[in-house]
């Protein structure tokens, strides 16, 4: 890759990788990314959807809605399938 190229993805992911291993943070996910950011932004426009849809570049609200909407943290099933994601378990 030459100065002022474009990356190509694989080149972020493993950049993200060694990045997240040598900070001890383990695997960092480039799109964890679009997830923090779409639930600051949901959280900061107070669930504000069309915001949260410019904002992130998002087609449609119903993806917002759907994919980073607001849950219920303490349901048992949002909570057995985060730590499936996440491999906590």
């Amino acid at each position: 890759m030459r100065c002022g190229e474009p990356w190509a993805p694989v080149g972020a992911r493993r950049t993200l990788e060694r990045a997240g291993e040598r900070a001890g943070l383990g695997r960092v996910r480039p799109h964890a990314f679009r997830h923090t950011f779409a639930t600051a932004v949901l959280d900061a426009s107070d669930g504000n959807l069309l915001i949260a849809r410019d904002a992130g570049g998002w087609a449609s609200t119903a993806v917002v809605d759907e994919v980073y909407g607001p849950v219920d943290l303490h349901d048992p099933g949002f909570d057995a399938a985060l730590h499936a994601v996440w491999g906590d378990r």
